[in-house]
């Protein structure tokens, strides 16, 4: 289905951002609704359920943060990202120098950290049962530990020697974080301790995305040297995977994507106005995806339904959907096909050996 993807031309997400979108998140927990944060300041959060039923739809916005809202961002929304565990709460951090918490059902910020430099990237851990900390990515070399049980960010990570534009929990160890900074290194920490564990000199430039695999073993970071590599997470050796000339001139962090629950993995990658699609494992370039007119900023992979969805300069987002594997021929009236729940692409997705005889 991964091996598939096209850009969907019977779907669109209702476009509300006026400036670029640079960042993406959908809950896990029904994979249905999805926020986007732009370089307006605005955050917008989506229903991605085809609710009309009909094969061509638009993906509504329900509601959004605007520039008429007292709490808005000031400057450029860098990262959002849902609460972990229910859709009731989500996050944002900005080039206003602030860490939102959002509210779900009112809109209002429950807590607001403040930092001394522009925020790049924070991350909640997927898994974590012992502790509620948010890294945070800042121009300063200090990873900040943001505590939402006690609201205070008191938790600093010293080893970074320049600002720090990406950060990722292991969804495999709670306590584990990595971090990748502008010094061309990717750290990863037991925040329980307060040294490093591991660092390595990752890139020749600045480390500025960095994503684990769904399992957690491996971690793959990119950076301003056109390079892409793949670590071993338990040991910090670099796998040595040869993905080519990546290439990425963003000033800022890069958004990219790992798929889950797919055999190969793949990584989807922003490359200039097109989205570059990788074997994480064997380094192959299997196809470049294009469809925005301008940068892509963004990417984020909906697991339900190995579905992607990417935002980019052009103010627009764009869903990626496998093909649909036969198609219907046009003389057949809607009413003699199966009912299904969603898009006929999906039509394949939940059968198992049992139902097919």
């Amino acid at each position: 289905r991964v091996l598939s993807l096209e850009l969907n031309k019977d779907r669109d997400v209702e476009r509300i951002h006026g400036r670029g979108i640079n960042a993406l998140d959908i809950e896990p927990v029904e994979g249905r609704y999805m926020l986007s944060g732009g370089s307006d300041g605005v955050i917008v959060l989506y229903d991605l359920e085809n609710l009309s039923r009909k094969p061509s739809y638009t993906c509504k916005a329900l509601f959004s943060v605007g520039r008429s809202h007292p709490d808005v961002h000031k400057f450029s929304v860098e990262t959002v990202q849902w609460y972990p565990h229910d859709t009731g709460m989500f996050t944002s951090s900005s080039f206003d120098k602030t860490l939102k918490i959002w509210d779900t059902n009112t809109l209002q910020p429950a807590d607001t950290f403040h930092f001394e430099g522009t925020v790049y990237s924070h991350h909640m851990s997927p898994v974590a049962t012992k502790h509620c900390l948010i890294a945070v990515g800042t121009k300063s070399p200090k990873v900040q530990l943001c505590d939402l049980k006690s609201g205070s960010s008191s938790h600093i990570l010293q080893g970074h020697r320049q600002e720090v534009l990406a950060v990722s929990w292991s969804p495999r160890h709670e306590y584990i974080l990595a971090t990748g900074s502008a010094d061309g290194r990717v750290k990863l920490w037991d925040v329980r301790r307060a040294s490093g564990c591991l660092t390595n000199t990752a890139h020749n430039g600045r480390v500025n995305g960095l994503c684990y695999t769904s399992d957690g073993l491996h971690l793959l970071t990119v950076g301003t040297d056109d390079r892409m590599r793949l670590w071993n997470s338990s040991t910090g050796e670099n796998t040595l995977v040869n993905y080519g000339k990546v290439c990425n001139e963003s000033r800022k962090g890069l958004k990219f994507a790992i798929s889950c629950g797919c055999n190969p993995e793949f990584a989807f990658v922003p490359y200039g106005s097109t989205i570059a699609v990788y074997t994480i494992f064997t380094g192959e370039l299997i196809t470049m995806l294009r469809g925005h007119y301008s940068t892509v900023n963004c990417c984020v992979f909906q697991p339900h339904f190995q579905e992607l969805y990417s935002g980019s300069k052009d103010c627009n987002i764009l869903a990626w959907v496998p093909a649909p594997r036969e198609a219907v021929p046009d003389d057949i009236s809607e009413k003699s096909l199966p009912q299904q729940h969603l898009n006929p692409a999906y039509e394949d997705a939940w059968s198992s050996s049992d139902d097919e005889g």
